[in-house]
C-alpha cells in the first residue's frame, strides 16, 4: 500500500535527509587510496551514534539478503554495486566505489547513494558514474504530479540508452518513508504513462544503477554484495524525493 505523507511528515524526512547527505558528503572526502573500508564503515557508525539516528542496515533482513546484516553502509568496489558488505580492504588508485547509505531519525527515513572513483580515475569510469547521476537528474524532473511511475523508470533507461549501457530491473528504487522500503517499486526502465500515478506526498527513492556490458548479476557467498555478472565495472546515484504539488523536491540534496 502506498502511503502519502502530509507536508510535517516531509519536513521530518527532510531532517533525516539531511543527515543521509552531509555523512555521504564526508565519505566521498574521506575515500582515499589506502582508506580501509572498515575505516569508512567506522564513520559512519560514530556519526550515527553522535546524532541519536538509526541505521536502516543493521539488522536488516530481507528475502534477498543473507541476513541480517551487520553494517551501517553498503561499500561496493568496482564490479560490485549493491549492498556490499563493508570488508578488510585497502582503496586502490583508480577503484570505483559506491556509497549507499539510509539513516532514520526520529521515525523518519532517508536513503542515497553516491559512487566516487578514487585516486586516478580512468574515463570510462567517469563516464559509467556520470550516465548514472544524468539518469537520476532526468527521473527527477520526470517525477512531477500526474506523471506515472513509468515516466520515472523510462527517463533512466532512456539515459541508460544513449551511454549504450544495458539496464538491470531487479532492483530499482522504491518508496520510503517511516521504513526503508515501501510501495511503490521503482524499476530503472519501465514505459511512459503506466504504473501508479505521481501524487504529491509520495516519497521514493530513485537510485539508477549500471553495469558498463550487462544486464547480469551475480551474489557473492556472503550472501549481500551483489555483482556484475561478466565482472564489468559499475555504478549507483540514488536520491530520496518527495512529490510536492510543485513538483519534486530532493531530500537528499548536498
Amino acid at each position: 500500500m502506498v502511503e502519502l505523507k502530509s507536508s510535517a511528515e516531509i519536513a521530518r524526512m527532510r531532517v533525516a535527509g539531511r543527515f543521509v547527505a552531509d555523512v555521504l558528503a564526508e565519505l566521498r572526502a574521506r575515500a582515499r587510496v589506502g582508506v580501509n573500508l572498515l575505516d569508512l564503515e567506522a564513520h559512519v557508525r560514530e556519526r550515527i551514534r553522535e546524532r541519536g539516528a538509526q541505521s536502516c542496515y543493521w539488522d536488516y533482513a530481507p528475502s534477498f539478503g543473507r541476513g541480517p546484516f551487520r553494517n551501517t553502509v553498503c561499500l561496493s568496489v568496482n564490479d560490485a554495486v549493491l549492498h556490499g558488505l563493508p570488508f578488510d580492504y585497502a582503496l586502490c588508485d583508480g577503484d570505483v566505489l559506491t556509497m549507499d547509505l539510509a539513516a532514520g531519525i526520529d521515525g523518519w527515513v532517508a536513503d542515497a547513494a553516491t559512487t566516487v572513483v578514487v585516486g586516478t580515475a580512468a574515463e570510462a569510469d567517469l563516464r559509467l558514474v556520470r550516465a548514472t547521476e544524468e539518469a537520476l537528474a532526468a527521473a527527477i524532473a520526470a517525477a512531477v504530479p500526474g506523471n506515472h511511475i513509468g515516466d520515472i523508470s523510462a527517463a533512466i533507461a532512456a539515459v541508460a540508452r544513449d551511454y549504450g549501457y544495458p539496464v538491470n530491473t531487479e532492483f530499482g528504487g522504491h518508496g520510503l518513508g517511516r521504513t526503508m522500503h515501501e510501495d511503490p517499486h521503482v524499476p530503472n526502465a519501465g514505459r511512459p504513462g503506466r504504473g501508479y500515478r505521481l501524487r504529491p506526498g509520495l516519497t521514493i527513492a530513485i537510485e539508477p544503477w549500471f553495469a558498463r556490458t550487462t544486464d547480469r548479476i551475480v551474489t557473492d557467498p556472503d550472501g549481500w554484495t551483489i555483482r556484475s555478472a561478466d565482472g564489468s565495472r559499475t555504478a549507483h546515484s540514488e536520491h530520496t524525493v518527495a512529490i510536492t504539488p510543485d513538483g519534486p523536491e530532493v531530500l537528499t540534496a548536498a
